[in-house]
C-alpha cells in the first residue's frame, strides 16, 4: 500500500532525549476498501541500526559479544546478553561505515569482507527501528577480551567460539536476541558457500 492508503491526521512529540517518542492519530485504508477508525499510537523512534556476525572460515569460528541490556531486566534470563556486534547508524553515515566501526569499538577486530544479510524491522508495532544486517568475514585467531566505550557506559566481553558451539547456543535458547538469532540461522543456511567462497 501507498501513502494514499494511510493518512496522518496529527503528529505530536511526546518526548525528545537519547530517544524519541512521538504520538500520531491516523488512519488507514481496509482491505475491504473503508477507512479506519482514527487510531492513536505511540512510536518510539530509536534511529536505525546495523548488526554483523564476524566469522572466521578458515577456524570456522564466530565471535559474540555478551554485555549488559537493560531492555532485559526483566526477562527470564539474566540481563547479560550473547549478541552480535551491532551500532546505530548516525545521519550521513553508511550502514557499511557503521559495521567497521563498531567492530573494532566492540570487537577490537578488522572486517576483511562484508556480506549483507537483510534489512528488518525490530519491532514495527511499537518503534520506527530498522536493522540492516552483516556478516563479515575475519581473522579470530587473536580476538579476545573486553572493549567498548567507556564514555558510553560499555562493557563488553568477546568471545571466540566455534560454529558447533554457536548452534548450540542458539538452539538451546542461550542466544534470545534477534539480531544473533537471524543471522546465527542465516549463517547455517550458508555456511558450506561462504566456506568455499571466503578462504
Amino acid at each position: 500500500m501507498t501513502e494514499e492508503n494511510f493518512e496522518i491526521i496529527e503528529k505530536t512529540t511526546c518526548y525528545k532525549g537519547f530517544f524519541k517518542m512521538t504520538q500520531l492519530r491516523l488512519r488507514y485504508r481496509k482491505y475491504n476498501g473503508e477507512w479506519s477508525e482514527v487510531l492513536t499510537r505511540e512510536i518510539f523512534e530509536r534511529g536505525h541500526a546495523v548488526a554483523v556476525l564476524p566469522y572466521d572460515p578458515v577456524r570456522d569460528e564466530v565471535v559474540l559479544i555478551e554485555q549488559f541490556r537493560v531492555g532485559a531486566l526483566d526477562f527470564p534470563a539474566d540481563p547479560w546478553l550473547i549478541e552480535i556486534v551491532a551500532g546505530i547508524i548516525d545521519e550521513g553515515e553508511s550502514a557499511e561505515k557503521v559495521v567497521h566501526r563498531e567492530m573494532k569499538e566492540e570487537a577490537g577486530c578488522v572486517i576483511e569482507e562484508l556480506e549483507h544479510v537483510c534489512n528488518y524491522l525490530v519491532s514495527p508495532g511499537g518503534t520506527t527501528e530498522s536493522t540492516a544486517l552483516f556478516c563479515g568475514r575475519v581473522d579470530a585467531t587473536h580476538v579476545e577480551g573486553v572493549h567498548g566505550l567507556a564514555d558510553e557506559g560499555e562493557d563488553i566481553k568477546v568471545s571466540v567460539v566455534a560454529y558447533n558451539e554457536a548452534v548450540a547456543l542458539l538452539e538451546s535458547g542461550r542466544i534470545n536476541s534477534a539480531s544473533p538469532l537471524i543471522a546465527l540461522q542465516w549463517l547455517m543456511m550458508n555456511r558450506e558457500r561462504l566456506r568455499q567462497q571466503w578462504q
